[in-house]
């Protein structure tokens, strides 16, 4: 099934205002709620992620800016010997960072992120991490898109600049009603890795519960750079003792009786997840993926901070 993809007109109103564009069925409680996190989130990349932002995430090389006459200090290696000649005293080239670079939030919109017991759902958390995470790239003059995936491709933003666009990706995010509830990591991925043609930082925000994934995370991160971002609920780690209780998958509706109050029924569940989650890690190890885990009863900005940290480190090593 094809993807959404959303349009480029805005209404003259948000035009003038630099609101987001406001779209037939779009609640007006959506739009407050955009408003409140591009105010929460500015503060944030303001703040604290700009710099790390671009200290890990640089332009891909050096694109020549002009010729100039050699100065103290100045490598002899960037001398430009043919002005040097012409002109019979040395010149240096110059070079500056090429700075445009392309970000693409590809976020899970299947029922499994529509749980939560810590206060909010694990799609609440992606949404407003995906609106740091696109707000930093804004502040740093790079393009930002987003692809929202359940067991189809449901909705794609193509990058762009901009705080408006800042807004409508805000938006998207928060309001999408996604048609499907199962997962397809892998088809995702695939059509991720058609769709783009120049290198791009790809954020995956997902709960990554598909097993099928190996051969097209590794074909998508052997051509660009693939942070992985798993959003997790305590419960779906701990399973609590509250004896005897139904339990529905919200990906296929399917329900199963649990007596939870069994010591060992416990235990497996916790063994269980357990091994998924180490399985998990040891995949992105072994691709070179960092892996950023966010939780419903914490916060984004430590671990994004520290993610932006170690990597930082790396660089300089």
């Amino acid at each position: 099934m094809s993807p959404s993809v959303a349009p480029s007109r805005a209404a003259d109103a948000a035009r003038a205002t630099g609101a987001p564009e406001k779209r037939v069925g779009v609640p007006p409680e959506i739009l407050r709620q955009v408003k409140l996190i591009e105010l929460r989130t500015r503060g944030l990349v303001n703040s604290l992620f700009t710099g790390e932002y671009h200290s890990v995430f640089k332009g891909q090389g050096m694109e020549f800016a002009e010729v100039r006459e050699y100065q103290p200090g100045d490598e002899v290696r960037s001398i430009d010997w043919n002005v040097t000649a012409r002109m019979r005293r040395p010149f240096v080239k110059r070079y500056v960072e090429e700075r445009e670079l392309t970000v693409m939030l590809v976020v899970d919109l299947s029922g499994s992120e529509r749980f939560g017991t810590q206060g909010r759902f694990k799609s609440e958390l992606a949404s407003e991490l995906g609106a740091v995470l696109g707000m930093s790239a804004i502040r740093n003059n790079d393009r930002v898109g987003a692809m929202l995936f359940t067991d189809r491709i449901e909705h794609v933003l193509p990058p762009k600049k901009g705080r408006r666009h800042a807004l409508r990706l805000i938006r998207d995010l928060l309001a999408f009603e996604p048609k499907g509830s199962k997962t397809d990591v892998t088809g995702a991925l695939q059509y991720l890795a058609r769709m783009l043609r120049q290198h791009t930082i790809i954020f995956i925000i997902s709960d990554f519960l598909d097993a099928e994934i190996e051969r097209p995370l590794k074909r998508l991160a052997q051509r660009h750079d693939v942070v992985a971002i798993t959003v997790e609920d305590p419960s779906e780690r701990v399973l609590p003792d509250i004896g005897l209780a139904r339990f529905i998958d919200p990906e296929t509706g399917a329900t199963i009786d649990v007596d939870t109050s069994d010591a060992d029924v416990r235990k497996r569940f916790a063994a269980a997840t357990a091994e998924e989650t180490l399985a998990r890690q040891k995949l992105l190890r072994r691709l070179a993926i960092d892996e950023i885990v966010v939780r419903t009863d914490g916060g984004y900005v430590e671990p994004l901070l520290k993610f932006f940290r170690n990597r930082a480190t790396r660089k300089k090593r």
